[in-house]
């Protein structure tokens, strides 16, 4: 699992700096997560084929974690996209999206399938043959939704040393890569734990972005990999994160703490601030292994 951060910052896009959007690579698999200003920009710097995007997550209506969105669609029609594309995200997208297709005649020779959320728990949304996706309510000033995704343990590794050593043929490893055992021509049985190794520990990365401190969010990402967790303030601008429900570097720690998560992640930085080591020292005083998310920032999860 690979998380490249196209952009990590609050509110408006600035020169060296553009709002939320992130790529995920799930075992091959591309999902986009947000899409703000300049998000296909950001996409052709790093050289991504656009066509191997079937998915995109938008976690609220506020424009720096959308307004890249109808750009991006056009794109993928003017590049002459036959894929379907399936786009999730608050009730009220499929009206923004489809009107401005409809106004400027620009309908896509593709299919988009859009999957409206509306609950206020937790919920499956997408059920892949590679991972999981479910949704991560939030605390906004608009219905918004944080989303967790987890990868499925993948086929067993086979044992070079056991299989030459037991003489397995080769036509039975993928019976092997899938826990069964082997029965020989006698009849007996070669137990599958002896053939083969545990596969990789599957990962896990919880994206959550606007809110308000939220305690309770740490029981619904309880020991992922990694969290990736808005931290639009410090300390000393505690009475704007209360007021704009937003969280602050502390607030986000405390959350990675509760929920005992190996990394954290902070992003959604305010421009009101030109030390971002800041954030670290502040979010360390509760959780130790923070990093900040930097537009470009490759992290191997």
């Amino acid at each position: 699992m690979q998380l490249t951060i196209l952009g990590c910052n609050a509110a408006t896009p600035r020169k060296n700096a553009q709002t939320t959007a992130q790529l995920l690579d799930i075992k091959g698999q591309l999902v986009l997560i947000d899409c703000g200003e300049g998000t296909q920009m950001q996409l052709r710097k790093l050289g991504v084929k656009f066509a191997r995007i079937q998915h995109i997550f938008i976690s609220h209506l506020h424009g720096d974690h959308f307004y890249g969105l109808i750009g991006l669609i056009s794109t993928f029609r003017l590049l002459g996209r036959s894929a379907d594309l399936h786009i999730y995200g608050p009730k009220g997208i499929k009206e923004i999206i489809t009107l401005q297709l409809k106004l400027a005649k620009s309908w896509t020779d593709y299919d988009l399938y859009f999957h409206e959320l509306t609950s206020l728990d937790s919920e499956l949304i997408l059920d892949h043959e590679k991972f999981t996706v479910e949704t991560l309510p939030l605390n906004h000033r608009v219905y918004t939704n944080g989303y967790l995704f987890r990868e499925k343990t993948g086929p067993r590794k086979i044992d070079k040393v056991a299989v030459e050593k037991y003489v397995v043929d080769i036509a039975d490893m993928e019976n092997l890569k899938q826990g069964k055992d082997i029965i020989q021509s006698d009849g007996s049985i070669l137990a599958n734990q002896l053939l083969t190794l545990d596969p990789e520990p599957s990962k896990s990365y919880a994206f959550c972005s606007d809110t308000a401190y939220l305690p309770e969010l740490a029981k619904r990402i309880q020991g992922v990999s990694s969290l990736y967790h808005e931290a639009t303030f410090l300390d000393q601008h505690q009475d704007l994160a209360v007021k704009t429900k937003h969280s602050t570097a502390a607030e986000a720690a405390q959350i990675a703490a509760t929920a005992e998560v190996n990394q954290l992640i902070l992003g959604h930085f305010s421009s009101r601030y030109s030390d971002m080591n800041a954030f670290v020292l502040q979010a360390q005083r509760y959780f130790q292994n923070v990093h900040l998310a930097e537009d470009g920032k490759i992290f191997d999860l």
